[in-house]
């Protein structure tokens, strides 16, 4: 996949409101593959909604989304599923880990179903981020900022044309944040992919080629 579009795309919940101010909304916006995009938000605006739209998790909106040109509103189940598995990776805000499992059994959920990394570099991720004592620890144990980073070590589990990191760096110090930057562009350099990162203060420091404020 090579370009993503909004075109006069609102969330429903939004459809009667007249102070509507925004980059992305009721505008016509692109996505373009290997490029680096932040869209910053104030909480409220519809920042997590953005990525469930395109994500095709969520379609209360109006307007149109597109992938390469073809409206997306009426995929079915089966071409969801392989965009999801081929094309999109995506970071969610609320991470959506198991508590009960381990680190490792989180990420290898993943990448059993893709077979897309090799443990070694998943371990390496693992030591990078500071958490390789984390590996076989239960997840409901760890910190939210140690679950981010397992989550993001999940999400690269697999091809992608576009990565979506909805708030990935909320509870990371600034070196660890650095990391993930830093990780989470070289992969997505290597697949040739682009990158959109949310946040509603605190963001990942890469040089984006656009800023949206949502």
């Amino acid at each position: 996949m090579e370009k993503i579009q909004l075109i006069n795309t609102l969330p429903n919940v939004f459809q009667t409101r007249t102070d509507i101010s925004s980059d992305i909304w009721n505008q016509k916006v692109e996505f373009e593959k290997d490029k680096l995009y932040l869209v910053e938000a104030n909480s409220g605006t519809g920042k997590s909604s953005l990525c469930s739209f395109i994500y095709g998790y969520r379609s209360d909106y109006q307007g149109q989304i597109l992938f390469d040109g073809e409206e997306t509103r009426n995929y079915s189940v089966a071409q969801w599923t392989e965009i999801r598995k081929k094309h999109f990776a995506l970071l969610w805000q609320e991470l959506r880990m198991f508590p009960e499992l381990t680190a490792m059994e989180n990420v290898q959920i993943k990448n059993k179903l893709t077979g897309y990394q090799k443990k070694k570099q998943i371990l390496e991720w693992f030591e990078m981020l500071g958490i390789a004592d984390k590996v076989d620890a239960k997840m409901g144990r760890m910190s939210f900022g140690q679950q981010q980073r397992v989550a993001l070590i999940r999400a690269l589990c697999q091809p992608f044309d576009f990565i979506f990191v909805d708030e990935p760096i909320s509870h990371l110090d600034d070196t660890n944040s650095e990391i993930m930057g830093r990780i989470l562009t070289t992969e997505a350099k290597r697949q040739g992919a682009g990158i959109i990162a949310t946040s509603i203060g605190k963001h990942i420091e890469l040089n984006y080629d656009k800023v949206f404020k949502l």
